[in-house]
């Protein structure tokens, strides 16, 4: 499976087996991790064998069997929701490439012990990894019409781009993004909210990698 079909691959996951992830496992997400993390300028962490995340009523309903997670955090800038954003895509598509699930976690988490582990850090939330109970369904989703606008006829890069992008996981499901593309040049807005930086920057990561990066530059 490569990054492109598992953004068709991947749904959110919330129960989780008690199988751990295979140390030579946790090696490649930690390489890829640390590439990661120089490009966006993070400190995402992967934390593993460890159920602390969540509050003991939330693990009986939500979160079944989370024992590992990322941590997704940086110092703080304006900009550190959506570079996490993307970051965050690109860890969760790699982790279903290797066969593991995922589930971005932005409220739902005890915010102070995992801060715990990211002294002088923002985190801005988790994302749980391992070896999913199910493997989830497709969000429901908006079409490419309701989110999406170009000038002129639709060059195929631009609609795989917008294909991709509403694959994206965001807030509530709510897909609150409008893409809008001219020639070469594409731009991608958000509706103001609590979890819009980090959604555009997963919206921006889907887009760019069904358009294909060589294809477009950003507005």
């Amino acid at each position: 499976m490569d990054m492109k079909q598992a953004m068709s691959e991947r749904h959110m996951v919330r129960k989780y087996t008690d199988k751990p992830i295979p140390i030579e496992v946790a090696q490649e997400i930690n390489e890829r991790l640390n590439d990661i993390n120089v490009k966006y300028h993070t400190d995402i962490q992967l934390i593993r064998g460890d159920s602390s995340a969540f509050n003991e009523a939330i693990k009986l309903v939500l979160a079944k069997g989370v024992r590992n997670y990322f941590i997704l955090a940086g110092k703080a800038a304006p900009d550190l929701r959506e570079r996490l954003g993307m970051a965050g895509a690109d860890l969760m598509l790699f982790c279903q490439t290797l066969g593991l699930n995922t589930w971005w976690v932005g409220g739902t988490y005890s915010h102070a012990r995992v801060a715990q582990k990211a002294p002088g850090d923002e985190v801005i939330g988790i994302i749980a990894v391992g070896y999913g109970a199910t493997q989830g369904k497709p969000h429901k989703s908006k079409s490419p019409q309701e989110v999406a606008t170009y000038e002129g006829p639709e060059p195929e890069w631009f609609k795989n781009g917008v294909k991709a992008a509403l694959l994206a996981p965001t807030a509530l499901d709510k897909q609150a993004f409008k893409i809008k593309g001219v020639g070469d040049e594409v731009s991608i807005t958000y509706e103001s909210g609590t979890f819009s930086g980090e959604d555009l920057g997963l919206v921006k990561y889907h887009f760019a990698l069904g358009a294909g990066n060589h294809s477009f530059s950003w507005q």
